[in-house]
């Protein structure tokens, strides 16, 4: 059954659970944080239930759980993670820095569920503590998300940009630089170079995975693994992998693994150095579509809406506004972020539920901003090809390839009158006397685009 991501209730399915299956640490929990009424992200519900699942599976396995109360968490954990009686998961995300009253709430419910002799702690729990089993659940749930959602929309995006510079390729244009006129290019060239910006996004965003793979799990309440048996870890790893389809690796070292939570920091970097190549994209097609008559209007996008509740035919670059505002929005979570990774005060981080919430929104939000992008903009993008061909032909500064012919200075000066005239550079460097063969291929916007020397073979 799906679930709402932002506030853990249900969306279809079954009807809510007409009763609290919750027990008395939730209760508690509840009153404890009237905070800002939001829950736990889904994400990182479903993986504690997974987690159970897989360690009931483990300890029955290991003879230290009886194969009846087993087989009944294993299926109320799993009903749990498959996102049934999500309403039974109201904690607030701003709770205990270790995660432990929503680790309880999961322990209280899939207890319920699986009858009345099955015990939170010593069943449910068994084998774990918060300080292992929760951030655990957090790094599982950023490594699925990041893999199986965010990547997918990045690839999208990155496809739809490569195509549109395929179209492209040969429309010259005017390049621009400190938001002036610059050499001519193609816009196929520029689009290809936000391709580049979210192909080199995702390899940031693949870098680090290796290490959110690397869980804490069986380190129970320090990293020693204290009542947790020493085949626990590595066979919940291997079940998970079974159940789940995801790799979850040991750690480089159980202490560090507990102690901090440097790689969500990691991954958060490069989320948000994705927010800022979005920004550049996305700014970039506001002041191209600019206009339509007032501005550059270099491309067209996409129009989906009514700009203007009072100016009729207004339309506005409402996608690339939506992406600007997410990517915001990401570049301040990533600060939060940042904080809470510095407060692995000793044997344990005391701040994963915010990193939580703020990691999986950015993923959540990136992921909706690529797919729109790539969907509802990208993918309509058309040129004004004789504007842009007006305005590659009327840059000053492709007198930059006269340099070689006719030196700085006087390239300078032909420049200077060029713009005292009104002239194109074409007309100035007529009069000036120049020899028609030497300007035809010097001003020619396909061939600067094309870059190098431009000398005789070129005539």
């Amino acid at each position: 059954m799906a679930s709402d991501r932002s506030t853990n209730r249900p969306t279809g399915g079954a009807a809510p659970d007409p009763q609290p299956l919750w027990g008395a640490e939730t209760a508690k929990a509840i009153e404890n944080f009237p905070v800002s009424g939001e829950p736990m992200p889904a994400p990182v519900i479903r993986w504690l239930a997974r987690i159970k699942a897989a360690a009931a599976a483990v300890n029955a396995g290991l003879g230290l759980l009886d194969e009846d109360r087993a087989e009944r968490i294993v299926a109320a954990a799993g009903d749990v993670a498959r996102g049934l009686h999500a309403e039974q998961f109201p904690v607030d995300v701003f709770q205990t820095g270790s995660g432990t009253s929503t680790n309880m709430n999961v322990n209280e419910v899939v207890a319920t569920l699986a009858g009345p002799d099955v015990h939170p702690n010593d069943h449910v729990n068994m084998g774990q503590s918060s300080n292992d089993v929760f951030p655990s659940a957090v790094h599982l749930a950023v490594l699925d998300e990041v893999t199986r959602r965010l990547l997918p929309a990045m690839g999208e995006l990155e496809a739809g940009l490569r195509a549109k510079a395929d179209e492209f390729a040969d429309i010259p244009k005017a390049a621009r630089t400190h938001l002036m006129d610059a050499v001519p290019m193609t816009l196929g060239q520029e689009l290809g170079g936000y391709a580049t910006q979210i192909t080199l996004g995702r390899d940031r965003l693949t870098a680090p995975l290796a290490r959110v793979a690397q869980i804490p799990l069986g380190g129970s309440a320090v990293g020693t693994g204290l009542n947790t048996h020493p085949d626990f870890a590595p066979l919940v790893r291997r079940e998970l992998e079974r159940t789940a389809d995801l790799e979850a690796l040991p750690p480089a070292d159980p202490f560090e693994a507990q102690a901090c939570r440097d790689s969500l920091v990691e991954i958060s970097g490069a989320a948000k150095t994705l927010a800022v190549s979005l920004t550049k994209i996305a700014g970039d097609l506001i002041l191209a579509s600019s206009g339509p008559r007032c501005g550059l209007g270099e491309i067209h996008l996409p129009a989906l809406q009514k700009g203007s509740s009072i100016m009729p035919g207004k339309v506005n670059p409402v996608i690339p506004e939506v992406v600007c505002q997410v990517a915001a929005q990401v570049i301040g979570n990533d600060a939060a972020i940042t904080v809470a990774g510095t407060q692995g005060n000793f044997e344990l981080n005391v701040r994963v539920p915010l990193m939580a919430r703020n990691l999986l929104q950015s993923i959540g939000l990136l992921t909706a901003a690529c797919t729109l992008l790539a969907e509802r903009c990208v993918g309509g993008i058309t040129a004004d090809e004789e504007r842009l061909a007006g305005y590659a032909e009327a840059t000053l500064a492709s007198a930059t390839a006269l340099n070689p012919i006719i030196g700085y200075d006087r390239t300078t000066a032909l420049v200077a009158e060029a713009e005292r005239t009104g002239q194109t550079l074409r007309e100035a460097a007529r009069a000036s006397g120049l020899d028609e063969d030497d300007v035809a291929p010097a001003l020619d916007p396909r061939r600067l685009a094309r870059g190098g020397l431009i000398g005789p073979t070129d005539r």
